[in-house]
């Protein structure tokens, strides 16, 4: 049996990285004694909370340092595992999820994304987020999920799409020049 042909090795790093991202995001939760860390509700661009990391192993207390400066993590808006509140809300979460799909499709398959394509799928993550920020509506964490999912798979086209180009604008080695051949004596 063979393998598919892989579209490029800039894919399958970006795949990877993603893969082990989101591996470390789900089983941080179990990676603490369960029901530890039951809300983790702050806001986004500080760590506010640094002292209920201050116990934990150094693996799950990076993820969860990461999460607080990079995400709000309010607790309703979170998954929950082995009783503890993942690093991530849940939009995030599918974001990352939607990075490992779009990237491990786009493994084996090139695609150049149709620019409405890539509006379609990132206006839901837009309008369920915008609408919680300037109005009272608030989604639930399947919906977030779903939306982040989407918009997870077009970004990772996008960067998909740049990391295409990049390979193609690689200079082409030139032809080794032809010696002209000698002529013929007209012995």
């Amino acid at each position: 049996m063979r393998l598919p042909k892989l579209t490029s090795y800039g894919i399958l790093i970006a795949f990877v990285f993603c893969l082990i991202w989101f591996a470390l995001v789900t089983t941080a939760p179990l990676m603490v004694p369960s029901h530890t860390l039951l809300d983790l509700t702050g806001r986004v661009g500080y760590h506010d909370n640094d002292a209920q990391f201050a116990s934990l192993s150094p693996l799950p207390h990076a993820i969860y340092w990461i999460g607080d400066g990079e995400c709000h993590q309010i607790a309703s808006r979170s998954y929950y595992i082995n009783g503890n509140q993942m690093p991530f809300c849940s939009r995030d979460t599918g974001l990352f999820l939607g990075l490992v799909m779009g990237f491990g499709a786009l493994l084996f398959v090139r695609y150049k994304i149709h620019p409405v394509l890539a509006l379609m799928g990132l206006v839901p993550i837009g309008i369920d987020g915008g609408l919680q920020f300037v109005t009272s509506y608030t989604s639930n964490n399947p919906l977030r999920l779903a939306t982040g999912i989407m918009a997870g798979i077009v970004c990772a086209m996008l960067l998909a799409h740049f990391i295409f180009a990049l390979n193609d604008d690689k200079p082409r080695p030139k032809p080794a020049p032809t010696l002209p051949e000698p002529a013929k004596s007209g012995v």
